[in-house]
């Protein structure tokens, strides 16, 4: 039964690293707000379709989609949730890339910048 709980979770919404929360809570303190939620959504783009969009919010909309990862708050809206469903965000720092990086389980096709998909 857990680990059907545990599909579940996984599906109902987005899943944050540690070194993602890390990092968005590193970006918050240098704001100095704590009011802040980190909003990832879906925006029609980008050259397979949709893009990510990943930004401080500090509005609260109806149907918004909120969990919490070690105090940070990520928030989806009703609108984007059905295509993040599962995607986990990590923050990479190599010397190759530096960022925040999706990985989506409902993108059937992306782009070769990774910043869209389809």
């Amino acid at each position: 039964m857990s680990v059907s709980d545990e599909t579940t979770t996984v599906s109902d919404g987005i899943l944050l690293s540690d070194a993602a929360a890390a990092k968005v809570k590193a970006l918050l303190e240098q704001e100095g707000r704590e009011d802040l939620a980190l909003r990832v959504a879906v925006q029609p783009g980008g050259c397979s379709g949709l893009r990510y969009q990943l930004f401080f919010d500090e509005r609260s909309l109806d149907g918004d989609v909120v969990k919490d990862f070690d105090g940070v708050k990520v928030v989806t809206d009703r609108m984007s949730a059905p295509y993040l469903g599962g995607a986990s965000i990590d923050f990479v720092d190599t010397i190759e890339k530096q960022g925040f990086t999706i990985d989506n389980p409902n993108a059937t096709g992306s782009c070769a910048c990774g910043d869209s998909f389809s």
